[in-house]
């Protein structure tokens, strides 16, 4: 992969033209890569994308269902060069996807995050509080999604407490001790969004703390928040109402795309990083979504080396709400998450890649 796009220059700098131009030749390598060194990844092609040599645009990329992850083992390199094993996250008795990095991958794949959390900490390693447990970090040598998001987080800050005991208790006295410590200086807080509200928003009483120079990054959860009728505006407002936090920044990431963030900008929306893009898709005819109609979001990264994780359907629905017109100094395309495809469009489309590695 490019150095200079990766770590000279600004994250989010490319115009769409301009990142396309980028994603397409490194897209294009890692398919033949992926299809040289991972067998399934291999059979995928040959059946399903017969004839497929190279891609002229983004949307012409091969994808694969991000449930293929956990039914299969999808990997190009051998045993002998894992370096690290991720794992998603799932309730007890459901598949997990495996995601097997080399060490090459994971540093790309740290440079790359490096390089998009200096816009929001000014490269500045910030006192942190994480709003989880340290339990979740007990077994180092299978990580789950909500771990590795963690301790690639950690990178970031120092002096790190967890807010929560192995009850998922908020251990108040800690918190206060530690902010009575870094009194009026910027603390970086970090957690997942549904446990930011059930064990923080909702168990503090409006004006708890004063901490309107901090920072709070959350992602994840949003579908028990949708549940139970929470919005992003209202998550917003309770952490104002208890911690004085304005500065509150919301990301999209998988497991399968680590390091590949999509942060949200002063404005609202979802942004790729120059090294990574999105492509909304008809749940009918998998087409391209023009800009404002909904759709299944597929995610591009230039990072998975190790394994066939460039191009990834997803099971979200997203739309696009303009290209190269922020108000934030960003460029390519601004998009939001609306909600969970209906489970029977992406276990048809996930059914018939797996099929055809059976073959």
């Amino acid at each position: 992969m490019d150095p200079v796009i990766l770590t000279q220059t600004a994250p989010f700098s490319l115009t769409q033209s301009e990142k396309e131009q980028f994603l397409l030749n490194e897209l294009n390598a890692l398919c033949e890569l992926h299809r040289q060194k991972c067998a399934d990844y291999r059979k995928v092609l040959d059946i399903l994308y017969a004839g497929y040599t190279t891609a002229k645009a983004l949307r012409e990329i091969p994808f694969l269902p991000v449930g293929l992850f956990k039914q299969r083992t999808l990997s190009s390199i051998e045993p002998s060069e894992v370096f690290k094993v991720l794992t998603s996250s799932g309730t007890t008795g459901q598949a997990v996807s495996k995601i097997y990095l080399d060490a090459e991958t994971a540093q790309l794949q740290t440079k790359a995050l490096s390089s998009i959390m200096k816009t929001i900490t000014e490269n500045k390693r910030l006192p942190m509080i994480i709003l989880d447990s340290s339990a979740v970090l007990n077994d180092r040598t299978q990580l789950t999604a909500r771990a590795t998001a963690i301790l690639g987080m950690m990178n970031f800050g120092r002096d790190h407490i967890f807010a929560l005991d192995e009850n998922m208790e908020f251990d108040q006295k800690l918190v206060s001790n530690y902010l009575e410590k870094y009194s009026g200086q910027r603390i970086f807080f970090y957690g997942f969004t549904f446990m930011v509200w059930e064990y923080f928003c909702k168990r503090l009483a409006n004006g708890c703390y004063d901490l309107h120079n901090s920072i709070l990054l959350h992602s994840g959860g949003w579908k028990k928040l949708i549940a139970e009728q929470v919005s992003k505006e209202e998550f917003n407002k309770r952490i104002l109402d208890v911690t004085g936090i304005r500065s509150v920044y919301n990301f999209y990431g998988t497991v399968e795309q680590v390091g590949s963030i999509f942060l949200e900008g002063d404005d609202g929306f979802l942004y790729a990083p120059n090294f990574a893009d999105v492509i909304i898709r008809d749940p009918i005819d998998w087409k391209e979504c023009p800009v404002g109609t909904p759709g299944v979001i597929q995610i591009l990264s230039a990072l998975p080396q190790s394994y066939p994780g460039h191009s990834i359907l997803t099971e979200d629905l997203g739309v696009v709400h303009g290209i190269d017109n922020s108000t934030c100094k960003r460029g390519g395309k601004k998009f939001s998450i609306i909600g969970r495809v209906p489970r029977t469009a992406l276990r048809g489309c996930s059914d018939v890649h797996a099929y055809a590695m059976t073959r």
